[in-house]
């Protein structure tokens, strides 16, 4: 772990993002298929959908939380709400802005037996599996959450990972074998081992200290880590061993969750209590997600037949 710092470059400074509907930029995720932005307010209970051409805009508002949700290889979206994750119908332009306009199959419940958690935070893994996971909803703060990692292959696996307070910072290295997590009431981001066939985690570690809160975060394509940090209202670069290689103020203090989009992958988008804004990078450039394998669900789900 370092914590050595070069000076912020932000030049241009961060533009904001016209014509944003409202709502925290929640697992802000890129989806290239449709060339639109995706992001969930859970408080809210709301995904939204924007594209910059302007032509598509919409929020759906759901029954519950709206914690995380991936595109699927189907052209479904898994979406995770409260205690269990369903895979969805697609919006689009066309649909009702209603939960009317999603049909919904149950995949797995979560953490059923505790009524305190929900789930906060999740990104599919390079192999397309989901890993996820859950905050603690009481008013004490104890690390009651646990990570999970989900494949229609397996089912539901938790992690052995330690409890969280609130799941956060949840990444992939380029080459899917470590994981990057964090809890989000602590100012440090850890790392393990990851295999993703047998779900199994080891070497838990530090990866660096952040000094403020850490949020979403997004691996680019040279491996470098881009974490949102509460509180400090910036984005910081950390190279794939941890070292800080910028600092960039942002002009709100609540920023959540970074994402890689465009269609070179080289807009880098920071969404927060104010809607969107776009971070200029000199040349860097994100990774594709990877879509969630949900082929051995039934195929006939949304046939409109």
């Amino acid at each position: 772990m370092h914590n050595s710092s070069h000076s912020s470059r932000l030049n241009p400074p961060p533009a904001a993002l016209p014509a944003i509907a409202p709502g925290l930029g929640h697992c802000l995720r890129w989806d290239g298929a449709r060339g639109w932005w995706w992001w969930t307010d859970g408080a809210a209970g709301t995904l939204h959908t924007w594209s910059p051409d302007g032509l598509h805009e919409l929020a759906c508002w759901l029954a519950e939380d709206a914690g995380a949700f991936a595109h699927c290889r189907s052209g479904a979206t898994l979406l995770c709400q409260a205690k269990r994750l369903s895979l969805a119908s697609t919006p689009d332009a066309t649909r009702a802005r209603t939960p009317r306009g999603w049909r919904l199959q149950p995949a797995c419940a979560v953490d059923a037996a505790e009524p305190r958690t929900s789930i906060h935070e999740g990104r599919t893994d390079r192999s397309g599996a989901f890993v996820f996971g859950t905050r603690n909803d009481g008013v004490d703060a104890r690390p009651i959450g646990s990570f999970y990692q989900y494949s229609t292959r397996h089912g539901l696996r938790r992690l052995a990972l330690p409890a969280v307070t609130v799941a956060a910072s949840i990444c992939f290295s380029v080459d899917g074998r470590t994981l990057y997590f964090a809890d989000g009431a602590l100012p440090r981001i850890l790392q393990c081992d990851y295999d993703a066939p047998s779900g199994a985690v080891a070497n838990v570690r530090s990866f660096a200290d952040t000094g403020a809160l850490p949020e979403g975060a997004v691996i680019d394509s040279t491996g470098a880590l881009w974490s949102a940090q509460a509180g400090a209202g910036r984005l910081v670069q950390y190279a794939s061993d941890g070292r800080v290689l910028q600092r960039l103020a942002l002009p709100w203090g609540a920023p959540a969750s970074p994402a890689f989009g465009g269609a070179a992958l080289d807009q880098l988008v920071v969404g927060g209590a104010d809607g969107l804004i776009r971070i200029f990078t000199a040349g860097a450039s994100g990774l594709h997600d990877t879509l969630f394998d949900d082929t051995l669900f039934d195929d006939t789900l949304f046939d409109d037949g």
